[in-house]
């Protein structure tokens, strides 16, 4: 009998693990856009600037820090 609940119990853990679940780096539109005011606010931009940063800001293109190491174009993958 104990042996059952145990096994049903363990076997609920394992099921739990594989249920689907939002990255833990997920920002909302809302909240990208707020850090992106702030860096516009940061620097002073006004008019055109500050419509460009905004629109830089929220496209997701010209990373300063260029892409990620393993993905496409961003180069090898550091060997371990």
């Amino acid at each position: 009998m104990h042996r059952t609940i145990a096994i049903a119990g363990v076997l609920s853990l394992f099921s739990l693990a594989t249920l689907p679940a939002a990255p833990a780096f997920a920002i909302t539109a809302k909240q990208k856009m707020a850090t992106c005011k702030f860096g516009a606010d940061n620097e002073k931009l006004a008019g055109q600037k500050r419509a460009d940063f905004l629109k830089r800001c929220m496209s997701d293109e010209n990373d300063p820090r260029g892409p990620a190491v393993g993905t496409p174009g961003g180069g090898p993958a550091p060997k371990s």
